[in-house]
């Protein structure tokens, strides 16, 4: 009942709402969410002052004349998303994986919206709240939809597709990502296997990269629609070269034909990104060369595969995250790479839980193996085992930008890689 009267709110008034208080517009629903710091409930009465026409919450403390008491916020915010879902009638391709979905997502979506009028993913909101909010904001004449998924725990995937409900989906790859929420490398492939079963009993289709040999095997026993990148519909595609200087370039072969793409993108591990871009682009009708400029054009933000000329160094900033996985390909990439002069600051990899440190290890053993290249490292877990490798680091974020200070790097071509946590785009105006 309440979902129906809030939902029938927002319908009267173009779905407009609001999480935060402090940015509400007149006429808007504002929903009190939850946070580790917050309690939205708290914030309601600010949010009716400032023009909000109801207020969602589930503290009954904060009841008035224009609030709407529910159980759980967050659940009727899913609820009218999944109401407002169901008046679409187009392609929705949702897109998880452990590394790579947003990066896929964006070119994606710049590829589709040539031909189509296309409503995705805003930045990285991807969770239970990220998703629902994006569905609402859906302008009605949208032809195509495309949500990103992520996930720390089993069952995510399953309830944002059930929020969601894609009929097509990408799983980008699968990794050792955010393993203390998963407890394994098998907990990861469950979750992320959670899209396909969605997709299998719902009719769906999934389109994949049919050179990732974990991905294929979970498809081999599944009765679901498949669409390897490689052979999108009735097309052709294959990657003939690739190279990076340090922006990845890759020629393919589409239907016969030869196209060069030259990107803004640093790692070879982009391919995979480029590629499932143009097996969906191909899959629906775009022609090549409009994805061509389209791939070309597209600059990457917020500190993912970004290449910086400094005036002092060359830098390659990828520090928006960080997992086993990601930080091997990046390390392969940069050590590729040609140059006499070459530093790479590393920081620490989280949410790894029981498996840490032994992950981390990995990293040095891997970069051992590298003395062509000086290496920086900084975080609590690297600065407990860096000394078992000879290598230099730091325990803060504060020690490194001391030592960076007194030993300014010139001419070099420099790799950054870390969680988002450690916040290491601090120290690019001292590259």
């Amino acid at each position: 009942m309440k979902t129906g009267t809030i939902y029938k709110i927002l319908e009267d008034n173009n779905f407009s709402l609001s999480t935060d208080s402090r940015k509400v517009s007149e006429g808007d629903i504002f929903f009190a969410l939850k946070g580790e710091n917050f309690d939205g409930n708290e914030f309601a009465p600010e949010a009716l002052k400032r023009g909000a026409i109801a207020a969602v919450i589930d503290n009954p403390l904060f009841e008035s004349e224009n609030t709407i008491l529910v159980n759980d916020v967050i659940d009727e915010l899913q609820a009218v998303a999944v109401k407002y879902r169901s008046k679409f009638n187009i392609p929705v391709l949702a897109i998880t994986g452990s590394n790579g979905k947003t990066t896929t997502k964006e070119l994606i979506a710049r590829v589709l919206a040539k031909d189509y009028k296309v409503h995705y993913t805003k930045g990285n909101l991807n969770n239970h709240i990220g998703v629902p909010l994006t569905i609402l904001d859906c302008p009605a004449d949208t032809e195509f939809m495309i949500v990103e998924m992520g996930a720390n725990h089993i069952g995510e995937i399953r309830k944002l597709c059930e929020i969601a409900q894609p009929n097509y989906g990408i799983v980008t790859n699968i990794g050792k990502a955010h393993l203390e929420g998963f407890s394994s490398f098998n907990g990861v492939v469950q979750a992320k296997s959670e899209m396909y079963d969605y997709l299998e009993s719902e009719g769906g289709c999934v389109l994949y990269n049919d050179d990732d040999k974990t991905i294929s095997e979970l498809l081999s026993v599944r009765g679901i629609k498949k669409v390897p990148y490689t052979q999108p519909g009735d097309h052709i595609l294959a990657v003939l070269e690739i190279r990076q200087n340090p922006q990845l370039a890759m020629i393919a072969q589409i239907d016969g034909e030869k196209y060069t793409f030259e990107t803004n993108l640093f790692g070879l591990y982009n391919k995979e990104n480029i590629l499932a871009s143009l097996s969906v682009g191909l899959y629906f009708n775009i022609p090549p060369a409009k994805m061509q400029r389209v791939i070309e054009s597209y600059m990457p933000d917020n500190n993912r595969s970004q290449v910086f000329k400094t005036g002092k160094n060359i830098l390659i900033c990828d520090s928006y995250n960080a997992n086993p996985v990601s930080m091997s390909r990046s390390i392969e990439s940069f050590r590729d790479y040609p140059g006499n002069k070459k530093t790479v600051i590393l920081g620490d990899m989280l949410e790894l839980g029981d498996y840490e440190i032994e992950e981390h290890e990995k990293i040095l053993t891997e970069l051992a193996a590298m003395d062509e290249m000086n290496i920086i490292l900084v975080g609590e877990i690297f600065d407990s085992v860096a000394h078992k490798y000879n290598m230099l680091s730091f325990n803060s974020l504060e020690q490194l930008m001391t030592y960076l200070i007194d030993n300014p790097l010139r001419d070099n071509l420099v790799l950054v890689k870390a969680s988002r946590a450690l916040g290491l785009e601090k120290i690019y105006g001292l590259m």
